[in-house]
């Protein structure tokens, strides 16, 4: 049995942060692992104890339609929830005298909830064939989702005392419930296809139950954790609902992706030093590495996600909060608890070596399957080195190609036009918007007028909805009823639109508003103040205002990400060249999007729901952006600072681009399958804007890992040579000797083991 001296280390003061850190995880495993439960436990704790804090109403109000909103707000004449019970035959037509004893049946049960404020008369549709009941719930609008279940259950037990009728319900607070609902049920199923799938990749890529296990567990108790802090800090920055499936979409893939760089580089110096290294110093050794490269490439995605909070939208702060604490928990769990689990990984093997010594067996060889296939990226990486320019050139092109359809993206609000069909609620409002087309979009004009010129504004708005009955645009059958304040210096007219809230006309119906109708009427009116809004006012108002921020949010993102790229390789040259071929692999998965789900191929290849088609979501492009310049620094840190190494080492240019790839492509493949396997995993799920999210994320990865790094970084890299470096000269280690154990294999006297 071996038996180590002390091992002689450098000065604390001399080694990096990460490496004091990973240092005390080494010698103090036992510590580290409980350290880690604990946080994670509390985290999670804390989190449930203080529950999520929702975004409101309030924090939605954006453009023209917030500031109506607000008007309409602080004099109390917001739009209130509303939902509706639907009354039509089971088959044939409608006997009437049945329909009205069901109406007056739900109208009594509704009246007695304490969460409804009023309910309306019963409307006949135009053809007859269906019976409409208003309810007007308490409270604001989006918190009616949390209070309408006793409404669902009273329609429903109105269904049962009427067979022969179909009672249903549907409206803002049913719909919202449904899309919630199918959310967590979209979650569930993402975990039930990205851990198994996960699970297989890493047993591939290491051959080992065990070493599978850990990247997974730490991907897992870093959501944990993660999802804790959000609700946490969710009540500073309120979450939009999207918090926890970004935290499981992003903490899976970075998770799983930190801990295999750091495991892979700790198996590699395990192997150079043959046991001559106790498993501390061999842990030591991969934290001055891939430690390092994980911090770097954390801190690049939470600064380039970051950028997000610039956006000053509650949906991209929550994106962007749920990025940031996954990434930040994830990092610090591969620089805190992963050395601790890796030294006692590495006793057991070294157990388990000396008990088969010990009986005489030979030792057991392990299989490192993602580091394989040498000869296989050596055949891919020929061209690049065999013909740099020309393979620049068509690889260039090929993704510029790629990228063209992004030049006719077409950007939509996603909304309940495109959510799935599945939600009962989204069907049942179909039905009623089919039967009552007046109901499919509302638009709201809000008008305050400080001197209470009451009568005058209210001839002036009633004179616009004669207009606006006039045109086809426009519901003629519905009364343009004008609503004062109790001050009488705020009023509020709505507008019935029959087309659906997402069309070319109810756009144009409110252009028809805001241009023309408004500043003919209201606008003569000296003082007034006035604005539009409703869901179509809201929709058009939030893509003004994405659209507004996504010069300001791109241009310090690129500025970030040279800036950062600079910093880590001390070189303007590769800075340069990491911003280029981020902004080239986003603008390829940009194209391809568009090409799958704004000209449908998705809907012809896999049969998705056209509401996920035809345009894409209005916040997707901004938010993949960030994600996708933070994710591709990732593999831009990994595969750069192994070319670093080899060129430190006085390897030449060419040949340092070359054995750095194929050195680190076996972790960057396995990585990269893992991404893509998470990332896919969302395209499968209901909900248009994930599935647009999922696809593109697992698209540029495939695009980043297999062609701009097999093929465009090492062509250029290539042509570049001295130039890579440049301002600064790089400084080579003439002896060979890198981290700890020399070129030649043997090993330093610091930390070397003798029998």
């Amino acid at each position: 049995m071996q038996i180590r001296p002390p091992v002689r280390r450098a000065s604390v003061s001399a080694r990096s942060p990460v490496v004091r850190v990973a240092a005390w995880s080494a010698a103090n495993p036992w510590r580290a692992i409980t350290g880690w439960l604990l946080f994670v436990t509390l985290c999670l704790g804390a989190g449930i104890a203080a529950g999520t804090h929702n975004a409101g109403t309030e924090d939605y109000w954006i453009g023209e339609a917030g500031r109506a909103e607000e008007i309409a707000t602080g004099a109390g004449l917001q739009r209130r929830p509303e939902e509706y019970v639907l009354i039509r035959a089971r088959k044939g037509a409608l006997d009437p005298t049945a329909a009205r004893a069901a109406a007056r049946d739900v109208t009594a049960r509704m009246r007695r909830l304490p969460e409804v404020e009023s309910v309306g008369p019963p409307a006949r549709s135009a053809d007859g064939t269906a019976l409409l009941v208003s309810v007007t719930m308490r409270g604001p609008e989006l918190d009616a989702r949390q209070h309408v279940d006793p409404l669902l259950a009273q329609t429903a037990q109105t269904q049962r005392d009427h067979p022969g009728l179909v009672v249903e319900q549907t409206g803002g607070a049913s719909i919202s419930k449904g899309v919630n609902q199918q959310r967590s049920d979209d979650l569930a199923l993402s975990e039930a296809i990205s851990f198994p799938v996960t699970l297989v990749t890493l047993l591939v890529v290491f051959g080992s139950v065990l070493m599978a296990a850990v990247p997974l567990l730490l991907a897992l108790s870093s959501i944990a954790a993660a999802m804790g802090l959000s609700m946490l800090v969710s009540h500073l920055l309120p979450d939009a609902g999207v918090g926890n499936n970004v935290i499981l979409l992003i903490g899976m893939a970075v998770g799983v992706d930190y801990t295999l760089f750091y495991l892979k580089r700790e198996r590699e110096e395990r192997a150079r030093a043959g046991g001559r290294l106790s498993p501390r110093a061999v842990v030591e050794l991969a934290a001055a590495t891939s430690g390092r490269a994980v911090v770097v490439s954390g801190l690049a995605v939470l600064v380039s996600t970051a950028t997000l909070y610039l956006a000053a939208d509650v949906v991209f702060s929550s994106l962007a909060t749920g990025t940031v604490l996954v990434v930040l928990v994830a990092m610090a769990s591969s620089v805190t608890v992963l050395p601790a689990l890796l030294v006692r990984l590495g006793l057991r093997a070294e157990r388990r070596a000396s008990y088969r010594a010990g009986r005489g067996l030979p030792p057991r060889r392990g299989r490192d399957r993602g580091a394989g296939g040498e000869r296989l990226w050596r055949t891919l990486l020929r061209p690049a080195e065999r013909h740099p320019v020309l393979t620049l050139a068509v690889a260039v092109l090929a993704m510029v190609v790629l990228a063209l359809p992004a030049l006719g993206m077409q950007l939509r609000v996603l909304n309940r036009d495109s959510h799935s069909r599945e939600i009962p609620a989204l069907r049942i409002h179909d039905r009623m918007t089919t039967a009552f087309p007046e109901l499919r979009t509302l638009h709201q004009v809000v008008v305050r007028d400080g001197r209470g010129r009451t009568e005058e504004v209210g001839r002036a708005l009633r004179e616009l909805g004669r207009r606006a009955h006039a045109d086809p645009l426009f519901a003629a059958n519905v009364p343009a009823d004008v609503r004062v304040s109790a001050d009488g210096r705020v009023s509020v007219l709505e507008l019935a639109v029959p087309y659906r809230l997402s069309s070319a006309e109810a756009e144009r119906s409110l252009d028809r508003i805001r241009d023309d109708y408004l500043p003919a009427t209201v606008g003569a009116i000296p003082g007034a103040e006035a604005a539009v809004t409703g869901d179509a006012a809201r929709n058009v108002d939030d893509l003004d205002h994405v659209n507004g921020k996504l010069p300001l949010v791109t241009g310090l993102l690129l500025l970030v990400s040279l800036v950062m790229t600079m910093i880590v390789f001390r070189s303007v040259t590769l800075g340069l060249l990491g911003v280029l071929l981020n902004s080239l692999s986003a603008a390829a998965s940009f194209g391809l999007v568009v090409v799958f789900f704004q000209y449908g191929l998705a809907t012809t290849l896999f049969g998705f729901d056209p509401g996920a088609t035809g345009a894409i979501g209005s916040r997707v492009p901004l938010f993949l952006l960030v994600i996708l310049f933070g994710l591709s620094m990732d593999y831009q840190v990994f595969v750069v600072s192994r070319i670093r190494e080899k060129a430190v080492a006085g390897v030449p240019t060419r040949r340092a681009v070359l054995d750095g790839i194929t050195g680190s492509a076996g972790v960057v493949t396995s990585a990269a399958i893992v991404m893509v396997t998470v990332f896919a995993g969302f395209v499968f799920l209901r909900l248009a804007e994930m599935k647009q999210i999922g696809f593109s994320l697992a698209v540029a990865v495939l695009l980043d890992a297999f062609v701009i790094r097999t093929t465009i970084l090492p062509a250029a890299m290539i042509v570049l040579d001295r130039l890579n470096w440049w301002p600064s000269p790089l400084s080579r280690n003439t002896h060979g000797v890198r981290h700890g154990l020399a070129s030649d294999g043997r090993v330093p006297t610091a930390g070397r083991s003798r029998g």
